[in-house]
């Protein structure tokens, strides 16, 4: 069986010869630079690492690592689309504070503030809100440590469209991997954010209009407000997500519409009922679009405890759900696949890396994978991957563990495994 048969089946709850695995297939599924490159070392790979995203050094996983662990899913991003494209000659040396070799994506730009930090630069040269300290993994964002300026709904310009080489190199790209490769392709770009900073930004210009605080603020107080630019938000995405349909079509058995984190640690961030009477309406919308016009399924990460908003994901349309933290508050696998199993898909909850994966032994960690594939994987509707990406810190020999224990307890039928 093919890894794109394996994922189609699965997806649509189906049981096949084992379950599939995501190592990489979307920015919050992977793995970062200094892990990834302490684990392509271990497995005697010496080539330098891609950077997905700089932001939060996300390394792009090689062809030798997913067939090494039997991965089954790649990502089609139509923001690194052009890059993907282009020869490592064309991506920029960079020098990580670990002392590893990356390339960052053409075009990107690092300076040095006045304390110190990196930070990263716009087209023009100018520094961004985004700085790493000495020896951090990730850029962190400092407008959050800026007074809040307000949100301005007629600022409000969400992206609606993509240009024609963006799409001309997602084509390509789509086309490359769907008739040279058995992956099943992930595509993403193009989506909404209803709770994150993607609603109540302006995403040309990279201008924050204001902090999520005053949007959930807003969510309460002006109701008509909020439906409006939501709205409007759904609106721009139907025209980008038809773009995308154009250029890719079935190629791509999914698409992600959002990374809206709705969880905490020890709840939801808005109540389930405001959440359902707000925002599941428009994603209602969306989800209603995508299901008539294409065949793709619809793909959602939201970190968190968001146990009370999956029967309004459900409802909404949603298909699948990712990244799964098992660790928060209400997650607990065991109930998760009781009250939802066969009506969302599981994408996650592997593999906790809050308390496991950075700390437990090899063994410990592939007991614990065992653990969550025969709780997760029966009658289909699950894919093996980690909670959320694996860290910087996280040993190359509890990566292997996991991925490795993955293949080997996957499989379906009394006495099967992945092997």
């Amino acid at each position: 069986m093919t890894s794109r048969e394996r994922v189609l089946r699965t997806v649509n709850f189906q049981e096949t010869d084992r379950a599939p695995i995501d190592l990489g297939a979307m920015k919050a599924s992977g793995i970062c630079v200094k892990a990834y490159n302490q684990l392509k070392a271990r497995i005697g790979l010496s080539t330098r690492t891609r950077i997905w995203d700089p932001k939060f050094m996300i390394a792009c996983v090689e062809e030798e690592v997913q067939r090494r662990f039997h991965a089954d899913v790649v990502p089609l991003d139509v923001t690194s689309a052009v890059a993907d494209g282009q020869s490592d000659g064309e991506w920029i040396p960079q020098t990580l504070y670990e002392g590893a070799e990356g390339l960052l994506p053409p075009g990107t730009a690092i300076g040095v503030d006045a304390e110190g930090r990196w930070v990263l630069l716009d087209r023009d040269g100018k520094e961004t809100s985004y700085r790493m300290p000495r020896e951090g993994y990730y850029f962190d964002d400092i407008s959050f440590n800026q007074p809040d300026a307000g949100i301005n709904p007629a600022a409000f310009k969400p992206l609606s469209g993509f240009s024609d080489e963006q799409l001309q190199a997602l084509q390509a790209r789509g086309k490359f991997l769907y008739d040279n490769t058995e992956y099943a392709l992930l595509g993403w770009g193009g989506g909404v954010c209803f709770l994150g900073l993607s609603l109540v930004t302006d995403r040309r210009s990279n201008v924050t209009m204001g902090l999520p605080s005053e949007w959930m603020v807003m969510l309460l107080t002006e109701k008509e407000t909020c439906h409006a630019m939501m709205d409007q938000a759904v609106e721009a995405s139907i025209k980008c997500l038809t773009q995308l349909h154009q250029a890719v079509g079935d190629y791509c058995f999914a698409w992600g519409i959002a990374a809206d984190d709705s969880g905490s640690q020890r709840g939801e961030i808005i109540s389930p009922e405001l959440w359902g009477e707000m925002i599941k309406p428009h994603y209602a919308k969306l989800c209603a679009w995508i299901h008539s016009h294409t065949r793709w399924k619809v793909f959602l990460h939201s970190c968190g405890s968001v146990y009370h908003l999956i029967p309004h994901l459900i409802e909404a349309g949603v298909d699948i759900l990712n990244p799964i933290q098992t660790s928060a508050a209400n997650m607990e696998p065991e109930r998760l696949k009781k009250e939802f199993g066969g009506k969302i898909v599981f994408w996650g909850g592997g593999c906790d890396t809050q308390h496991v994966l950075p700390k437990a032994t090899p063994a410990e960690i592939r007991e614990h994978v065992k653990e969550r594939l025969d709780i997760f994987k029966p009658g289909g509707g699950y894919v093996f991957n980690q909670v959320h990406n694996i860290q910087p810190n996280v040993p190359a020999e509890n990566i292997i563990a996991m991925l490795e224990a993955a293949y080997e307890y996957g499989g379906y039928g009394a006495g099967r495994s992945g092997l």
